[in-house]
């Protein structure tokens, strides 16, 4: 059902992508990525294969996380998918009851922190 430790990052900055990218793929991780909610929403539902986690951001452009996540809880497929939200919201964990997801982090990422939380959900 999902691909063996492949994450998709759902992030619309290139820098944090980037950092993301290159640090995960060192700790033996596959990395799909999108710019944004709308493409990261495509990319789920074409995907033969769903990925092992979802690392989201919050705030982005075309669609946000929230909208994101909305539709991904709706589709029995997509929703079985275990989610880290990264954001610079300050109001992020007075809204997570409205996200469901399984991980909040607030950026800046404490990275130690990110790569254990991501070995846990990724099992």
């Amino acid at each position: 059902m999902s691909s063996p430790k492949q994450i998709l990052i759902v992030e619309d900055d290139e820098f944090i992508r980037e950092a993301l990218t290159e640090l995960l793929q060192g700790e033996g991780y596959q990395i799909a990525i999108a710019q944004n909610g709308q493409i990261g929403i495509d990319f789920l539902k074409s995907a033969k294969e769903l990925p092992s986690l979802i690392l989201l951001d919050l705030m982005m452009p075309v669609k946000d996380g929230f909208t994101f996540r909305e539709e991904q809880l709706s589709d029995d497929r997509l929703n079985k998918v275990p989610v880290l939200v990264m954001s610079a919201d300050p109001s992020m964990l007075i809204k997570k009851d409205r996200l469901k997801a399984n991980v909040y982090m607030r950026k800046p990422l404490e990275l130690s922190d990110m790569l254990r939380s991501i070995e846990e959900l990724v099992k």
